[in-house]
């Protein structure tokens, strides 16, 4: 900003010794009362007019003698004074230019411009603290705007985000602004976040995106009275302060039309419903089959882990490091950890015999909590659920139901499922209304002739595709006063099917 500085002298001035050359071209200013003016004035006639009538080279050499005269004089010298600026903390932040102006602060007091921001979707900036949000990082987009603001605004109240060391600007209409600036949070999914909303490791790197136009901060009076910022934009990814956390648990994606977006996410699986020991009957899965297994996809994880196996009441979870990318189950090569259920099964003398022997005993319900260690031996991250049915395919073989449901209890104590244990699909067949008279399936319902991804709803609902064949499995279901005797599902995608007693299909067992 510009001042003036000013210093009091008093001159003694003869008006023999100086003319009105010097008292015009002199940077003073005088102060003269009107009397002291008229004097002035009249001896500087009377010698203008003596000096006239005598050579100019005598003019500096006569004694003439007058009375002074003191006069009050002000000296101007311009002095630069600084600029002004845009600050959200009362002036601690200043910014002048396009870096500043798109500047962030965090909460620890660490400020990132664009200029030194080198955040990447692989190498995102941490917050300081946990259990922060977007409204804890300060920038020049004020925490209550969620898309943009014009700096004219800005500087108004409520906002005020503006000062000037000088003082300039100050009073009405002092300081004027132009441009505007804009900011976008999304999650990793692309999806819009406030800027209040507790940020979520497992939905980041979080990306923020503060962009300006061309604009302008100028006030009234000052040198430098202005502020010039060219348009621009910066991009931050941001993480939030946690410890490694999973945030999916991820069978075959690919097999059933979707589920509920409350625990289900198409890509990456169902999302965590318990971290409580008393509630992780809440979480995936609770039925199962050898050699079935499901992904744990592990956010913020820092190094390798650990996972001693865990066996529970005759079945055994087998974890295995970074499993390879495979379509349906790992098509994005998320996953961190591979979980394989290893139980009862039929082998192929058995499948093949109408007397097998028994499979292994089993005890059910059990509880399963997988811990994953540091190199310290600390747990880091641990996962549960409650195992609370076992299944059993007779593979390869065709028998009608009073066959195959004999071979279920012959391994022991097993039994051909209900149609809720299997499927959350509806019963549809306008052709034949009456094959779906009181079928029960698993809850809440699919809506649709195909099962859809839901904990709790049957083997196939919970799984998708177990089983890629065509064929159909028998369920305890009796079709009564039809044509039809019972109701089969495909284990391809929970399709419910009525058919004959005698025809022959497969067949699944459950215990208990």
């Amino acid at each position: 900003m510009q001042n003036y500085y000013r210093n009091q002298h008093l001159y003694v001035l003869n008006p023999l010794k100086n003319t009105l050359f010097r008292l015009l071209h002199s940077r003073v200013i005088i102060s003269l009362n009107y009397l002291d003016l008229l004097r002035l004035l009249q001896l500087y006639y009377l010698t203008l007019n003596r000096l006239s009538k005598l050579p100019l080279v005598l003019v500096f050499l006569l004694p003439y003698s007058v009375n002074t005269q003191a006069l009050s004089a002000t000296t101007v010298q311009v002095i630069n004074g600084s600029q002004p600026y845009l600050t959200f903390d009362g002036g601690v932040t200043k910014a002048t230019d396009i870096n500043s102006l798109l500047a962030i602060k965090l909460s620890d007091g660490t400020t990132i411009t664009p200029a030194t921001n080198t955040s990447t979707v692989d190498n995102p900036i941490e917050l300081p603290e946990e259990n922060q949000s977007m409204a804890d990082i300060s920038m020049l987009v004020p925490p209550t705007i969620t898309d943009s603001i014009t700096l004219n605004d800005l500087i108004r109240a409520p906002y005020n985000y503006w000062g000037d060391d000088d003082g300039d600007g100050d009073g009405a209409n002092g300081i004027t602004a132009s441009g505007s600036l804009s900011i976008s949070i999304t999650d990793k999914e692309n999806q819009v976040v406030s800027r209040n909303t507790t940020l979520d490791i497992c939905q980041a790197p979080y990306k923020v995106v503060l962009t300006s136009t061309a604009g302008s901060l100028t006030t009234q009076y000052g040198l430098p009275n202005s502020s010039n910022f060219t348009g621009n934009s910066a991009t931050y990814y941001i993480n939030p302060k946690a410890d490694p956390v999973i945030c999916y648990v991820r069978p075959h994606v690919t097999a059933l039309d979707g589920g509920d977006p409350t625990t289900w996410h198409p890509k990456k699986g169902y999302l965590v419903q318990s971290t409580t020991l008393s509630s992780y009957e809440r979480n995936f899965p609770t039925t199962g089959m050898d050699s079935l297994h499901f992904d744990l996809l592990i956010s913020n994880n820092t190094g390798p882990l650990t996972w001693p196996t865990v066996t529970q009441g005759g079945i055994t979870a087998t974890m295995t490091l970074n499993p390879p990318v495979e379509r349906g189950y790992n098509p994005d090569g998320a996953s961190s950890v591979r979980v394989t259920l290893t139980g009862p099964v039929a082998t192929e003398a058995q499948s093949n015999s109408n007397s097998p022997n028994r499979l292994s005993a089993i005890s059910l319900p059990q509880t399963f909590e997988l811990v994953g260690y540091d190199s310290n031996h600390r747990a880091v991250v641990k996962y549960g659920f409650v195992l609370k049915q076992w299944f059993v395919i007779r593979e390869e073989k065709l028998a009608n139901f009073e066959v195959q449901s004999s071979w279920c209890a012959s391994i022991g104590n097993y039994r051909i499922p209900k149609i809720k244990e299997l499927t959350n699909a509806t019963c549809e067949d306008p052709q034949n209304p009456e094959k779906c008279v009181g079928v029960e399936s698993g809850t809440p319902s699919s809506g649709t002739y195909l099962a859809k991804y839901t904990i709790g709803a049957g083997f196939v609902s919970e799984w998708g595709r177990v089983d890629d064949d065509l064929e159909f499995y028998w369920t305890d279901h009796h079709v009564p006063n039809t044509t039809f005797d019972h109701l089969t599902v495909w284990l391809g995608g929970g399709l419910i099917q009525p058919t004959y007693t005698l025809y022959h299909n497969r067949a699944i067992c459950v215990y208990p």
